[in-house]
């Protein structure tokens, strides 16, 4: 990674030194208080090892994560701040650590992208059309997002550590939407594919030392080819319209059914207070059978006709009652009907009271 490295174009440090420690000699030489050259070289070496001390200093910002390397082997990672190295036998290369990274299968972004502006998206249909494992085509856009968790893996794991990313998203993508139907990848398997995707991704860059961690992969898309795009979704929405009925009984069955067991409840409950109701009046009739049986064996005859007469006098108050002569031998029954003759009594009076007015 070549362009990780600190290198400017133009002439390098140790040019730069020597160039100014000659500068130095011929300045030195020319003072006066210095006798026989010797403070003059003094001089130079004191600025000399200060400029060779300054070309040592290099800064590790915030989110980053500073490597350095003695004789080309990697010999301290260095935290952020104000670092020193021992130049030139060591160098040193500054990763973001922090800095969240962008890849686009699928689809290239056009524009600017930024707070509430968003760029145009471009398709890219050589990675968008795949192959599912019902032989039919789906076209997917997939969105990875993905920091550097080794800095030194991504320095020299690998030469081109994100054009791998790139690369192994595609193939995972592919093997992902290969293992499922096209109606499991556009409906109900949609995030299961989008995490298969993602770990069969991580796999890979762990694989290839790539040093990179994928926090993010997001399926945008998931789209037939554009011939047949109108039918497949037109099946989608069947599917949505299925599950929304399906949903719908299922509220409604979460209604009903608690109120019908709340009802059968109710129904049982009043049958066992009317068994219970029950069940108690006939022991209170069996056990007053039981007292007045008792009390029929100590006297028959006084307890039968008591029975008898509670019994006329409990009947007797709602029967109309005739009461004959039994005295009368002439054959004919003198009955008298005090009731119907009070009745067309007053039944008679009220017509005439009727005339009486109308004559009035």
């Amino acid at each position: 990674m070549s362009d990780q490295w600190r290198n400017q174009d133009g002439p390098s440090p140790a040019d730069e030194l020597f160039q100014a420690v000659e500068e130095l000699k011929r300045k030195a030489q020319r003072f006066k208080g210095f006798k026989g050259g010797w403070g003059a070289f003094s001089l130079v070496g004191v600025l000399a090892l200060a400029l060779w001390f300054y070309v040592g200093l290099y800064i590790v910002g915030p989110g980053e994560q500073g490597v350095e390397l003695m004789f080309g082997r990697v010999s301290e990672l260095t935290e952020p701040g104000l670092r020193w190295r021992w130049w030139p036998i060591q160098r040193y290369a500054v990763v973001d650590v922090r800095q969240i990274r962008n890849a686009e299968i699928g689809f290239r972004t056009r524009g600017v992208v930024g707070r509430g502006i968003r760029g145009q998206a471009d398709p890219r249909p050589e990675e968008a059309l795949m192959l599912t494992g019902d032989e039919n085509i789906v076209q997917l856009q997939l969105f990875v997002q993905y920091v550097v968790s080794d800095p030194v893996k991504f320095l020299f794991g690998a030469s081109d550590p994100e054009g791998i990313l790139h690369s192994s998203a595609e193939v995972a993508l592919r093997s992902a939407v290969g293992s499922n139907t096209i109606d499991h990848t556009m409906t109900d398997g949609r995030l299961e594919t989008q995490e298969q995707a993602q770990l069969a991704l991580q796999e890979l860059l762990d694989a290839y030392q790539t040093g990179l961690q994928v926090t993010e992969a997001r399926l945008l898309a998931v789209d037939p080819p554009a011939e047949v795009q109108d039918a497949f979704h037109d099946v989608v929405r069947a599917l949505e319209d299925r599950d929304r009925l399906i949903k719908e009984a299922e509220g409604y069955q979460e209604d009903v059914v608690p109120k019908a067991r709340g009802e059968a409840a109710q129904v049982l409950q009043q049958a066992e207070a009317y068994k219970a109701q029950r069940v108690i009046r006939a022991q209170g009739d069996a056990d007053r059978f039981l007292q007045v049986l008792g009390e029929y064996k100590k006297a028959k005859k006084v307890t039968r006709d008591r029975l008898y007469l509670e019994s006329v006098e409990r009947i007797m108050p709602d029967v109309e009652k005739i009461i004959l002569d039994a005295g009368n031998n002439n054959g004919v029954v003198p009955l008298l009907p005090l009731k119907e003759l009070g009745g067309m009594t007053a039944a008679g009076g009220a017509v005439q009271a009727a005339s009486g007015n109308s004559g009035n």
